[in-house]
């Protein structure tokens, strides 16, 4: 296989590189300057150097690929793994003037031939592609005899097994290190911590590539946990009527949940749609571009529908099952706010989940280092979310964030929990357990304690334990007892879906025993129990529209039906048009000429040639 050399531009080590990649973010994508991060990776890769970039959801990662491969000589190389998401990116390049196209296995042979031979030709700027696609030998030998400004690899935590994704067709991509040698890589991803990145860097083969790693903050997300009865559904159908005409997406653990929840909603008249891989090919394909194209829609999904939305409107995020880990939680949270207008992320967790997924991992085929790290990843979410500290806090500190401060507005920032000492309790628990044997499940073992067994043996009512809890109710014993399964001092064995308590580690047991480890319960103050912790009966902000004035409504309104229409023609979503954002601005300061149009953000010069006409037109008349 030939070996392939792009040479950087001549200038792109100089001071005035990235003057001129900032000229490019304003004539192509009409953004004033970088954010964060962007200009310090842009810089390495201009400068031909490959690079590992960690930014945050909505950060702007797939700038920092995009405007060098506009920059280099030779065709830029962005390896996605789904195909919503290269669509996505695909429609919103091709909107701001750029060559782009994707290779992917519905993409027709005639269009197919058209793209090869733009690629020959040197007129195509991005070519996406999947891992899967990319390793097929034809492909990869065809793509070596082509110059290459730069290869990204985009959602790079794939790579790893220690992540929440792993995809073993991204392992195969560290072989473009000797394929394409001289050409720069940038792996790019929301959501790693420091042994994931190590990964990263270790299968890829980045050698002593920089690493930028931004902050996690998103401060526009008011986050919130709060623990389940039952399955949750009724829970859920309050929260999303709370937020009526707002766009947002929930996660299930099942399929069948996803189906059983989607019809729950729309029987409430939510307009839900159902999400998930048993579904038809084209029907998942038909929900995805009606939910990105809607103004207000609720996708009801499994991680199926996880990195392929990017839909910058979603208002709120809500797991009605906990996700997998603190990456994926951060990551799929992430999918709301990505405008930058406050959403709300909203979990909803029970000792059965936690239960069910490291179940669900001691049955993976997995190496045996693998599974310990996984748990150990399940049982530090759980422990986010039954935790009485600052949430976006303690994720932050997860991926190694330092200096971290409270956000001031997750629910436990708002209303802090008080710890109370449940120790003695605990012993009552532990010990009711330990006699009963570990053949009940957590009723009968809450009935034992406030003796309200029915019938009785005369064995069990001798026992020591029997009716020893008769000073908490029903529902104390049960928040007891979930926080003995959180922190692992009692098991339940799945029993075929009928769930038996047991004692947890002996040697932890013991401890409580002999109190030298002690068991704190959060007692929430009566001002959260009537203000509804995690969103329960609260108004808050994130249904605000972005700023915008009851004067200038009428014409950001209308802006909004025209981009609309403009979509539909077009069959693209309405974002990729203009953001909320951008016609949010263009409603509050009215620009009167093609001049001042420019200068609003993410109104660049493709767009201003395309749409300023009409634009100005709204705003002269409305």
């Amino acid at each position: 296989m030939i070996a392939n050399s792009s040479p950087a531009l001549a200038d792109a080590r100089s001071p005035g590189a990235l003057e001129a990649a900032r000229d490019v973010l304003r004539r192509t994508f009409g953004h004033a300057d970088f954010r964060g991060l962007q200009s310090a990776v842009i810089g390495e890769i201009l400068a031909g150097r490959s690079a590992l970039a960690v930014l945050p959801t909505g950060g702007g990662k797939s700038l920092c690929y995009q405007i060098p491969s506009l920059m280099r000589s030779g065709l830029g190389l962005v390896i996605s793994p789904l195909i919503a998401l290269m669509s996505d990116q695909v429609a919103a390049l091709q909107q701001s003037g750029v060559a782009a196209e994707k290779l992917d296995s519905n993409t027709p042979a005639d269009a197919r031939n058209d793209i090869w031979r733009r690629i020959g030709d040197g007129t195509l700027d991005l070519l996406y592609v999947s891992p899967e696609g990319l390793m097929q030998s034809w492909q990869l030998e065809r793509l070596s005899r082509q110059p290459l400004a730069l290869i990204a690899i985009d959602e790079a935590h794939c790579v790893s097994q220690w992540g929440h994704d792993f995809r073993p067709d991204y392992r195969l991509l560290g072989r473009l290190a000797d394929v394409f040698p001289r050409v720069p890589r940038l792996a790019v991803t929301a959501t790693a911590d420091a042994r994931t990145r190590d990964d990263i860097r270790s299968e890829l083969r980045l050698g002593d590539a920089l690493e930028f790693v931004d902050s996690f903050a998103r401060p526009e997300l008011v986050l919130s946990a709060e623990r389940k009865l039952g399955a949750g559904r009724d829970r859920v159908l309050e929260l999303v009527t709370e937020r009526p005409n707002r766009s947002g997406v929930i996660y299930c653990g099942s399929r069948d949940g996803v189906d059983k929840l989607a019809e729950k909603l729309v029987a409430a008249g939510v307009p839900a749609l159902a999400y998930h891989a048993g579904l038809d090919k084209q029907v998942r394909a038909g929900r995805l571009e009606q939910f990105l194209e809607a103004d207000a829609a609720v996708m009801v999904a499994t991680i199926a529908f996880g990195m392929g939305v990017d839909k910058p409107d979603v208002r709120y995020v809500i797991h009605a099952d906990p996700p997998a880990a603190i990456e994926a939680y951060w990551q799929e949270i992430g999918r709301a706010g990505r405008d930058g207008a406050p959403a709300d992320g909203i979990t909803l967790y029970s000792p059965t989940d936690l239960a069910w997924a490291l179940r669900r991992i001691e049955s993976r085929d997995l190496d045996e280092i693998v599974k310990a790290v996984q748990m150990r990843k399940v049982r530090q979410l759980y422990a986010m979310l039954d935790g009485t500290g600052c949430r976006p806090a303690a994720v932050r500190r997860y991926f190694g964030e330092t200096g971290v401060t409270s956000c001031g507005q997750c629910d436990l920032c708002l209303f802090p929990p008080d710890a109370a000492d449940a120790t003695e309790a605990a012993q009552k628990a532990l010990s009711a357990v330990h006699r009963l044997g570990g053949r009940f499940g957590r009723g009968r073992v809450i009935e034992h304690l406030t003796g309200q067994t029915k019938q009785a043996s005369a064995a069990e009512t001798q026992m020591s334990t029997f009716g020893i809890g008769r000073e908490f109710s029903a529902a104390g014993w049960r928040d007891l007892l979930d926080q003995l399964l959180f922190e692992g001092l009692l098991r339940e064995d799945p029993n075929e879906g009928r769930p038996l308590v047991g004692l947890g580690d002996a040697s932890d047991v013991k401890a409580v025993y002999r109190g030298e480890r002690r068991v704190s319960m959060r007692t929430l103050p009566a001002s959260a129990e009537s203000s509804g912790r995690s969103g329960r009966g609260r108004k808050r902000h994130s249904g605000e529209r972005l700023g915008i004035e009851a004067a200038d409504a009428p014409l950001y309104e209308a802006l909004r039906a025209w981009r609309r229409d403009r979509a539909a023609e077009q069959h693209v979503p309405p974002y990729v048009i203009f953001h909320d954002a951008t016609l949010s601005a263009i409603a509050r300061e009215r620009p009167g000429s093609t001049d001042a149009l420019a200068k609003v953000s993410g109104v660049g010069q493709s767009k201003l040639k395309r749409y300023g006409a009409e634009v100005l037109k709204m705003v002269r008349d409305t």
